[in-house]
């Protein structure tokens, strides 16, 4: 009966976490709809409405690491609580914002309490489910993560249409107050007894240097790869995070010391290199997050609802890999597994890749479809392996760090394919006789050159622009196919082949399975 107890409540406590990571996916995809009406409402310029995005994404991940070591020292449970108590007043903050200042450090806020949010998830999963389940576990956290991709724009979009604009984060309050009551009752709480030190400076650097290198990423991403300010911030994060590393190195070496990161968790090449795929693989989904959506809006003409409404096949894709992820990874192993999610993934893009304007949508819909699904295997396997090889009382650090790749790898992205695009459309526009003011709007972007086209009337104009970014968009669409085919190499080369099992889980599982807390010291 006590075990019968024990599993009914790790479910639950599985629904919790998943309604935390739904209220951040929420507020992440939601955003992008919300854009337009917050520039009007705020009066906010152009580099403020970056501000709102790049907030945010600097603030997680920067905190990814320190919200790690926080858990694992003062308890999983306790950041998880007290990042969803900061995100409910986030989420209110930026609903009540009274100009674009008092809304970025709102975001700011968001941003911290996100990170939180993330790497609890992920430890408490580690920590409550056995290696067998763990592929099933996470498979529907990933799915509550992607849900949020075409719920955000459907529900935002709704509400933006019919009510004040503050409702769009507003309704982040009701379920941060369910995640809280749930995570209350059907969470248990899990610390590493050791009570790992919080290492100040190895916490500065490794914040501060994540931190200048996203932004950098993102400056890249909008001013070009050849702008000396981009690159100087991208060269000092990078030697910050040279100089945590040195520094962590050389704490290990020291008979007290205790570093912030244990690296010797690298020399496990499962932990390291699902992680690094982990990362590849949201690196690919990029490509699509960030041209499929101007796609359907741009170029087909459906408004914010119906282009969430329109993602509705990747996600579907994405359950149905994620979901029984954990049967195939029985039957085939992870290697082959993962191998055949990234496989699937470079077979959607490719096939993608050679979408028209006038591709009829069952046409787009099995290409999402497959690229989901193999988005669900590579994915879920992926992380699981990684996370199979953590001792539990390192659950937070280690969690931290594979959230951390990962988040790096969404601005990395945007920077990357987001200049391939931009390169491509530009090239690809002749823009003959078009007065100079008005070729700049339309080099800007799509939107840009379509509105110009509509006020004077052109439709070759129109025409142009639309075959100029669907090139681009091959291209990027290419590009991630690329990067699908690198992560099907490297899980062929180095993802082992049996899921790996670790004894320190297996007992910390036990003592949780008698009903006490990980770690909790009475």
């Amino acid at each position: 009966m006590k075990m019968e107890t024990f599993d009914n409540r790790r479910w639950w406590a599985l629904g919790a976490i998943m309604l935390a990571v739904l209220a951040v996916g929420l507020d992440i995809t939601v955003l992008s709809v919300a854009l337009p009406t917050l520039a009007t409402g705020l009066h906010a310029a152009e580099s403020e409405l970056q501000w709102f995005s790049a907030g945010y994404a600097l603030a997680l991940a920067a905190a990814m690491l320190p919200a790690g070591v926080l858990g694992d020292r003062f308890g999983r449970k306790k950041v998880m609580m007290t990042s969803l108590v900061m995100f409910g007043l986030g989420s209110a903050a930026c609903s009540y914002a009274a100009n674009p200042g008092m809304f970025i450090i709102a975001r700011i806020i968001l941003g911290a309490a996100g990170a939180g949010l993330t790497v609890t998830a992920l430890s408490v999963i580690t920590v409550i489910f056995s290696e067998e389940e763990r592929p099933r576990a996470v498979g529907l956290w990933a799915a509550a993560n992607f849900l949020a991709m075409p719920i955000g724009p459907i529900l935002g979009g709704w509400l933006l249409s019919h009510f004040w604009w503050g409702w769009v984060f507003l309704m982040n309050v009701p379920v941060v107050i369910i995640g809280i009551i749930a995570v209350l009752v059907a969470v248990p709480e899990s610390r590493d007894p050791a009570k790992p030190g919080l290492d100040p400076l190895g916490m500065f650097l490794v914040s501060g240097g994540t931190a200048i290198v996203v932004y950098g990423l993102i400056e890249a991403g909008v001013k070009g790869w050849n702008d000396p300010g981009s690159l100087g911030s991208l060269a000092g994060g990078v030697a910050a995070l040279v100089m945590f590393c040195l520094w962590e190195r050389f704490l290990g070496g020291r008979p007290h010391g205790q570093p912030l990161v244990d690296l010797s968790l690298f020399r496990s090449a499962a932990f390291a290199w699902g992680s690094i795929l982990a990362a590849v693989g949201l690196l690919a989904m990029v490509g699509v997050m960030f041209t499929v959506p101007q796609y359907f809006q741009a170029i087909l003409g459906f408004d914010a609802q119906g282009s969430g409404f329109s993602l509705l096949p990747l996600i579907g894709g994405l359950m149905l890999g994620a979901i029984p992820a954990n049967r195939v990874v029985a039957a085939i192993g992870p290697k082959l597994t993962t191998a055949c999610g990234f496989a699937l993934m470079a077979a959607g893009l490719a096939v993608g890749s050679t979408t028209t304007a006038s591709s009829p949508g069952i046409f787009t819909l099995a290409w999402l479809t497959v690229f989901g699904l193999g988005i669900g295997l590579a994915l879920t396997t992926a992380a699981s392996t990684a996370l199979v090889v953590l001792p539990a009382e390192r659950a937070g650090i280690g969690s931290a760090i594979m959230s951390a790749m990962q988040k790096l790898g969404a601005p990395l992205g945007a920077a990357i394919l987001g200049s391939l695009l931009s390169s491509a459309y530009i090239a690809n526009l002749a823009l003959t006789g078009v007065p100079e003011a008005a070729a700049v709007v339309v080099r800007s972007s799509v939107f840009g050159g379509l509105a110009v086209a509509r006020e004077l009337g052109s439709a070759s104009i129109a025409r142009e622009v639309e075959i100029a970014f669907m090139r681009g968009m091959d291209i990027a669409l290419l590009v991630s196919a690329g990067l699908a085919v690198a992560g099907l190499i490297l899980a062929l080369l180095f993802i082992p082949a049996r899921m790996p099992r670790t004894n320190e889980h297996d007992q910390d599982t036990t003592t949780l399975r008698e009903g006490n807390d990980v770690g909790a010291g009475g």
